[in-house]
């Protein structure tokens, strides 16, 4: 008679995945470098960093002289009336007389203007504007760069999580498939009832759905990952059970607040923008500001009159070129008077939405140190979860032992078999889970107070071991039972 699988085989399964395999693990800095290669948002964020660089050198350029030029070519015909003398043998005028006087001509002219900024305060708020837009824009490239790190890391750990359950699941199946089998021996010879094998059955039907429903799970998981990394990632390395479990240093709720409202990249810019919003404000009042331009300009044209008759009989068929040349220095001087009410209803627009900026950074300042203290209590009460679970996977175990025993001994059932052995695998799945949920929590608080880099990861991947992926197992271990 076979004896019934106990929690060794759990252990040995899941052992099994961290040795390591012949295909090399991917580690999380490697496909953070990957993500780093591949994500859109971070493309994204960079593409918006460069066009956010760009303002500063437009603002500049209204302080900077502007410089134009043009030309024209014209063609057409002209109809005037002309205005004639009548003088005597003396030259004494002593008529005048009216005569028509038409014409064709053609011509070419350009021009060239320069104009200098004297006084224009909107161009001087506009300046100080861009600046602040700039800064803006590096904070916000720098908090999607953060983000992705922390995306990477808990995609990375679900992943690791839904293999983590899969092997579980798969290791609960095949136990209860030896239990199964167990259960119909002793039926046969009359040591057991039909409603044990019934519920054996019953335990494995629901196993075999659950173990379809993780590996669902996991492709769903790997999915998320490949949609940041760009392909497909097999094989990922996982914590060791050297893996440290740190207190947060500072151990000081309070400093870890103090350092998030000064160095909380989300925080940074709400501020920026708020500073924005009120140099809109500025900004829009220099609609009522006169302005002040120093203006050069030079103008030359080149005419051609052909074909002029005077009277409506003479026609002289000669050209009679003409030109004109034209330079000029002034300082052109404008104040706004009236605009409809237009400038007045802009700056009260601004106002509006500067102090709802101002709004929004009180709610992300109050969110800042909410996230903050929530990352900092996470991290520790992890911890003790971590210790408690690793604790309840020893006493899982203990009790599977027992409850074994004392089925094999007659005085428990194989439905509390079952619940001791679903106990273990759920206890050891809760365990590794856990342990992921600290990194992210570690890194949730450091993303919290601005100080999250790409040390981090390499610190964690140090404690990152090779471990073949669940499917392999699973593949040898059918084979193993076809085989037998």
């Amino acid at each position: 008679m076979k004896k019934p699988m106990n929690f060794r085989f759990l252990f040995a399964l899941l052992c099994t995945l961290t040795a390591p395999g012949l295909a090399a693990a991917a580690s999380l800095l490697e496909v953070y470098q990957q993500a780093l290669q591949s994500d859109p948002l971070i493309h994204e964020a960079e593409a918006r960093r460069m066009a956010a660089l760009e303002l500063e050198p437009q603002a500049r350029g209204f302080l900077l002289p502007q410089i134009s030029a043009g030309g024209s070519w014209y063609q057409g015909s002209d109809s005037s009336l002309q205005q004639a003398t009548i003088q005597d043998e003396l030259g004494n005028i002593i008529a005048f007389n009216t005569v028509d006087a038409d014409s064709d001509f053609d011509g070419f002219g350009w021009n060239a203007e320069l104009r200098q900024t004297l006084f224009r305060w909107d161009q001087f708020v506009g300046l100080k504007q861009a600046g602040k837009r700039v800064a803006k824009a590096e904070v916000d490239f720098e908090a999607a760069q953060q983000d992705l790190i922390v995306r990477v890391v808990i995609r990375y750990f679900d992943v690791l999580a839904a293999e983590d359950r899969l092997t579980s699941i798969h290791a609960d199946r095949l136990a209860i498939a030896r239990q199964l089998e167990q259960a119909k021996q002793r039926f046969e010879v009359g040591l057991i009832a039909i409603t044990d094998v019934q519920e054996s059955r019953a335990a494995y039907d629901q196993s075999v759905a659950d173990e379809i429903q993780a590996k669902r799970e996991l492709a769903t998981s790997r999915e998320f990952l490949r949609e940041i990394t760009g392909e497909y990632i097999p094989t990922l390395s996982a914590p060791s059970e050297s893996f440290p479990l740190r207190s947060p240093n500072p151990a000081n709720e309070a400093s870890w607040i103090d350092q998030a409202m000064v160095q909380n990249l989300a925080l940074l810019s709400s501020r920026f923008s708020e500073d924005i919003a009120r140099d809109e404000i500025s900004f829009r009042r220099t609609g009522h500001y006169p302005t002040f331009e120093l203006v050069a300009t030079y103008t030359t044209s080149d005419t051609d009159i052909r074909n002029l008759t005077i009277g409506g009989g003479t026609t002289l068929n000669s050209n009679f070129p003409t030109g004109n040349t034209r330079d000029s220095i002034s300082v052109q001087f404008s104040v706004p008077i009236f605009a409809g009410g237009r400038t007045t209803s802009r700056v009260r627009e601004a106002v509006y939405l500067h102090r709802a900026s101002r709004e929004q950074l009180q709610r992300v300042v109050r969110e800042t140190e909410r996230q903050t203290r929530d990352a900092y209590l996470s991290v520790l009460s992890e911890i003790s979860r971590v210790n408690a679970l690793e604790q309840a996977v020893t006493s899982s175990r203990t009790a599977l032992q027992a409850t074994q025993a004392g089925f094999d001994v007659g005085t428990r059932t194989i439905v509390d078999v079952l619940n001791s052995q679903r106990s273990l695998y759920i206890a050891i799945t809760n365990y590794y889970q856990s342990r992921y949920n600290y990194i992210g929590n570690v890194l949730r608080l450091k993303l919290a107070a601005g100080d999250l880099q790409i040390q981090d990861l390499e610190e964690i991947d140090r404690y990152l071991s090779e471990r073949r992926p669940p499917e392999e197992v699973i593949a040898e271990d059918e084979a193993k039972e076809n085989a037998s």
